[in-house]
């Protein structure tokens, strides 16, 4: 890289003999070599290849919400070699209807003999400073087990959970009857369609992720047909040709080489979806078939990845058996009164359905070194600022220890769920419990984010 444009891309000079820097369009083949190796689900001796692809097309394709400048990069001085990255994929999401801004930080990677000297906390710095500055007010990010709680992370969220069938489990046409449904691949002029059904099926998540069109016709020819993140978009029809859902499944089976999940799948209302899944299951199989014998695997089970709660696994009691524990997302939420503003009118719709519709006085909640205290008049929500707690006794009204709250906040676990969890968790009075219950209900999210 020339040399001027690298100080000038420089964010920082580090022990070592390092520099921290943007990345440039230059540097999307060893960073897809570095992030091949260390995100290889099979180890660095067996980098994935499709891992590869998914950085070369943010460094060098169109993407809609990222630039050739949004990897940090850790490289040695002397000798140019990166050694540590990660990046910031920008979104928007949604929370009952309200939208914010969200970085997404992704591809965390340094290599083994440059581990715990400070380069991943020093890019996280940049990473939320650059999120501050667009205007986000959330961080989130996917990852190893504890590993992000360090910079200031909660795991807030359900991600990757669903239900799975075996062969055994796959429905049989019965002799001489045809498919009752097709289904096809996707073209660009499904997408209007694709949206508007995405949309309708968000109303059932808490938080999801809001795409628009640029967003759609990216997911749909925008990526490299080796990215990780592609996904094959399907058009379910009638025999009659009409299009009533759709479904998006990955190019390739799980990680075992033996499943194919669905991704996505929604169908029209008025439909069912007792009538209509049989046929999914069955392409399921059948492509998941294909993928295995290309791979060299033997396929032996189907999936649909769709979130806790979704209206196909009420018609898949024995057909899928199998229930995939939930994963989590990290959640970072910096300005926590800020968020709570932004979010008032779906908390005092809350309210208003609640027993404490009209409610006056105040709400401190104390998270030990920090605190909220939220102030209502006759059921609004008219002051949200944060309050420091006395370093003594049972100070506030609800005690959430560490980042805690941030799990009701989102939803992923009630009021109940945490006291039970943790005995640092409490409440002093009947209607401090009453109105956090009413505020924070428990409600599932499923949210698949901008990669």
């Amino acid at each position: 890289m020339n040399t001027l444009i690298k100080e000038e891309m420089t964010l920082a000079y580090l022990e070592d003999d390092l520099i921290l820097r943007r990345s440039t369009p230059e540097d999307a083949q060893a960073l897809a070599e570095l992030n091949a190796k260390l995100q290889s689900d099979d180890g660095p001796h067996l980098p994935d290849k499709k891992v590869a692809a998914w950085v070369r097309d943010l460094l060098e394709k169109p993407h809609p919400t990222f630039g050739a400048g949004d990897f940090t990069v850790v490289e040695e001085r002397h000798s140019g070699r990166i050694v540590s990255s990660m990046n910031l994929i920008s979104q928007t999401w949604s929370y009952g209807g309200i939208r914010f801004g969200v970085g997404r930080p992704e591809l965390v990677c340094t290599l083994p003999e440059y581990r715990q000297r400070g380069l991943v906390r020093a890019q996280f710095e940049v990473v939320h400073r650059w999120s501050a500055e667009r205007g986000e007010a959330v961080q989130a990010i996917t990852g190893i087990p504890y590993y992000y709680r360090q910079f200031g992370y909660e795991m807030a969220m359900d991600v990757d959970t669903g239900r799975f069938g075996y062969k055994m489990h796959v429905p049989n046409l019965e002799n001489g009857q045809k498919e009752p449904y097709t289904i096809r691949p996707a073209e660009e002029a499904d997408l209007a369609f694709i949206a508007d059904l995405y949309e309708e099926s968000c109303r059932r998540s808490l938080v999801s992720c809001v795409r628009d069109e640029v967003d759609w016709k990216y997911e749909l020819s925008g990526k490299n047909p080796a990215n990780v993140n592609r996904l094959e978009w399907r058009m379910i029809e009638t025999a009659g040709g009409k299009v009533v859902g759709y479904l998006a499944h990955p190019f390739f089976n799980g990680p075992k080489g033996a499943d194919l999940v669905a991704w996505a799948y929604e169908i029209v209302q008025g439909y069912s979806w007792a009538e209509i899944t049989p046929t999914v299951i069955r392409y399921l199989a059948t492509t998941g078939e294909s993928y295995a014998k290309q791979a060299g695997k033997v396929f032996d089970s189907f999936g649909f990845w769709l979130g806790r709660q979704h209206p196909v696994y009420e018609v898949l009691n024995e057909r899928a058996p199998r229930l995939r524990r939930p994963y989590s997302w990290y959640v970072r939420v910096p300005d926590l009164p800020g968020f709570i503003r932004l979010i008032l009118p779906v908390l005092e719709e809350r309210l208003s359905e609640s027993a404490y519709a009209g409610h006056t006085g105040e709400l401190k909640l104390t998270f030990y070194r920090s605190g909220l205290r939220l102030d209502f008049e006759r059921g609004r929500l008219v002051d949200v600022k944060a309050w420091k707690p006395e370093p003594h006794g049972h100070s506030g009204d609800v005690a959430f220890p560490n980042l805690t709250f941030l799990q009701l906040l989102f939803g992923y676990r009630s009021l109940d769920e945490l006291a039970y969890a943790f005995p640092d968790c409490w409440w002093e009075q009947d209607d401090a419990y009453g109105l956090v219950k009413a505020l924070f209900p428990k409600q599932a999210s499923h949210v698949w984010g901008v990669t």
